[in-house]
């Protein structure tokens, strides 16, 4: 039996087939460049991802390099320091959205969530909602890894979806702490007492098995069927290649 034949081989096929078309291919590296975005875009053609996640200068780019290919362009909003400043928020939003960003990826001010006030929080989630018009994909980043506790965590995912978020997204990446099974599993019961809405993992997702404990913690809560672009994503800059590799060692 060669390696390609071995059930383990099998069995990473079956995760990298599921999770490629969840990917937002991303790439927000402070020193990201056009030449970056260009391969990020072909990269993301030739995959069949279901979104790339840029910096809002490159989302022009993006829609021209992605030729029509039915893969959404995201931005980030208030990245990746979760300020407070609404107005701004919102601004940047609807110049994203002019620019042609179908998604937008905000960080939740959590800072004022952990002072207790969580209005801001919400103001600028409801605000930012009100202009991701015609069909646009609002994703609330809430830095998990920020926040102290599940109930914390809990607090955060409530409001987010509360005032208007489609889907709430773990991390920016670029905190100490990103992803972990523990706070998706808190944001997934979120997502199923709100009684809808999608869940993004995001930050440090690198591996096969990575995609595959938090493939198997959506199909444990929310059952087998729910996990599909429209539901959930794996937000990551290095895990399409350990998929691409899994999923061709056995074509």
């Amino acid at each position: 039996m060669t390696a390609s034949q071995t059930p383990f081989a099998d069995a990473a096929a079956i995760i990298a087939r599921r999770a490629i078309p969840l990917l937002d291919l991303t790439d927000l590296a402070d020193a990201c460049g056009a030449s970056a975005i260009d391969v990020l875009c072909r990269t993301a053609r030739e995959g069949g991802v279901a979104a790339v996640c840029v910096w809002p200068q490159f989302v022009g780019q993006c829609l021209r390099g992605l030729h029509g290919d039915p893969i959404a362009v995201a931005t980030v909003i208030n990245f990746p320091a979760g300020g407070e400043d609404v107005e701004r928020a919102v601004d940047d939003t609807v110049e994203a959205v002019r620019d042609g960003a179908q998604e937008i990826d905000l960080v939740l001010p959590y800072r004022a969530l952990l002072r207790g006030e969580s209005e801001l929080a919400r103001d600028m989630v409801t605000a930012v909602r009100e202009v991701c018009d015609g069909g646009r994909l609002l994703k609330v980043i809430l830095e998990t890894g920020e926040l102290p506790s599940p109930d914390r965590i809990a607090e955060a995912s409530r409001i987010a979806l509360e005032a208007g978020a489609d889907f709430i997204k773990t991390s920016t990446g670029k905190s100490a702490v990103s992803a972990t099974p523990e706070a998706a599993e808190v944001m997934l019961r979120a997502i199923s007492t709100h009684g809808g809405g999608g869940l993004k993992v995001s930050g440090g997702l690198k591996t096969v098995a990575d995609a595959a404990v938090y493939l198997s913690l959506a199909d444990r809560i929310m059952g087998p069927d729910w996990a599909t672009a429209k539901t959930m994503r794996l937000g990551a800059s290095s895990l399409y290649g350990a998929l691409a590799k899994a999923r061709d060692a056995t074509s």
